[in-house]
């Protein structure tokens, strides 16, 4: 092990910053980079054995298929592991300072190490409590990070699914967003696509790719045909009811929902009876549902056929402008970039006292993305004059509700309810 990686072993006790600062600060200005892993320790002495062994040896240039590892053990999994239970207050503060010398040298805050656990993870084992000073200051890092990266991406937005954390680490927002790093990063959709989505999937990365793509109803969810991946499952059924009541808390609200899928919202809107309820849907075989069940029949509803990007402006066009109470967005195969061009939209469409909300499903595939994008909502949408605000509720863990689809978008045990009025 590196002098780096045993110093936040925190081998002497207490945890001054006499010792702890000047002893980091020495070490990372000698030229040891904050992001040296153990994998890279143990790659370098395998080859200074090997080099023992053999005087003719030469550095392989990459490893085998049985050696290479996706895993970066960095210093800051090294310090979340260490942590001592009884850490007191002041070591505490030196630890902070510690994190704050490790991101000014470059670490990274979401990597993975070799149990596939990121820093995160490790913080809340050690304290479950996501309103420790030392997982705050995370999810600050990972906040700075998305919003400096975009800076340096011209405004774009960039995120990293579950899949492609080892790759960039190896180079060393249902319907979540995926979230970005420091390190390069790939652009991957939401449902608005979730973090866990397969990013070779066209399926779920091309929205167009999407709506030409065979979707079936099964007696819980509605998956596409071919990959299975689940577009809309029952088990959000209560999202859905609290999403709704705080849409159109009482009768005769102007509503609209973006992303029909199995109708759940529509149907707890429906029951707080809107003057005016609007969907706007399309896939041709959610709008063929829509028929067969009636929903272009009903009282008071109306049907904006096609993409929103393309069906929502023309309500600015209408002889009687539609202001709404209650705005819902829940779509599949969408980017965060395609929500940020949402924002320009509902801003001259809410009224005043209005409420937008979406399925919250950003970086829901681990913990610590879900708690950064929760942030990072906040900040983009104060940039419309709205402010954002959470409700919390648990989510039942049931791994079997994943039984008939490809994989899970949502593995957080809370789920964050979006709340957004004009500030």
């Amino acid at each position: 092990m590196s002098e780096l990686h045993h110093l936040l072993t925190f081998p002497k006790r207490p945890i001054t910053e006499e010792f702890y600062v000047k002893e980091l600060n020495d070490l990372l200005k000698s030229g040891i980079p904050a992001t040296y892993t153990l994998e890279q320790v143990a790659e370098f002495e395998r080859n200074e054995k090997k080099k023992l062994e053999d005087p003719n040896y030469k550095e392989e240039e990459s490893k085998s298929d049985d050696e290479e590892s996706s895993s970066n053990t960095t210093p800051l999994h090294i310090m979340s592991r260490s942590l001592p239970k009884d850490l007191t207050k002041s070591e505490e503060e030196v630890i902070l300072k510690l994190m704050d010398i490790l991101f000014e040298y470059g670490a990274g805050w979401n990597f993975i190490d070799y149990e596939n656990k990121t820093i995160g993870d490790l913080l809340l084992e050690w304290n479950s409590s996501v309103e420790t000073p030392l997982y705050r200051r995370l999810v600050d890092a990972g906040v700075s990070a998305e919003l400096l990266l975009r800076v340096i991406n011209g405004g774009e937005v960039e995120f990293l699914d579950n899949d492609n954390f080892a790759e960039f680490e190896d180079n060393d927002a249902n319907n979540s967003q995926e979230i970005t790093t420091e390190q390069e990063t790939a652009e991957v959709p939401q449902k608005i696509e979730p973090i866990s989505a397969d990013h070779e999937d066209a399926t779920a990365a091309h929205s167009e790719t999407f709506l030409n793509t065979k979707l079936e109803y099964t007696d819980d969810a509605l998956v596409t045909k071919t990959n299975r991946d689940g577009v809309m499952m029952d088990w959000e059924t209560n999202i859905m009811k609290l999403a709704a009541n705080t849409l159109a808390p009482k009768h005769g609200a102007t509503v609209i929902n973006i992303g029909f899928g199995m109708g759940i919202i529509d149907t707890f809107l429906q029951q707080n009876k809107p003057a005016h309820h609007f969907i706007c849907e399309a896939h041709p075989d959610v709008l063929s549902r829509m028929k067969k069940d009636g929903w272009y029949e009903r009282p008071g509803v109306t049907i904006l056929e096609g993409r929103w990007q393309d069906t929502i402006p023309t309500l600015f066009d209408l002889d009687e402008p539609v202001f709404f109470d209650g705005i819902y967005y829940d779509t599949f195969s969408e980017h965060y970039n395609d929500m940020l061009a949402l924002y320009d939209t509902i801003v001259g469409l809410l009224q005043p006292e209005g409420v937008f909300s979406f399925f919250n499903g950003l970086g829901a595939d681990r913990r610590i993305c879900y708690d950064v994008y929760k942030k990072i909502v906040e900040v983009d949408v104060s940039q419309y004059g709205l402010k954002c605000t959470y409700e919390t509720i648990n989510v039942e863990q049931d791994d079997e509700r994943w039984d008939e689809v490809r994989r899970s978008y949502y593995n957080c045990p809370v789920y964050y309810h979006p709340i957004i009025r004009f500030a």
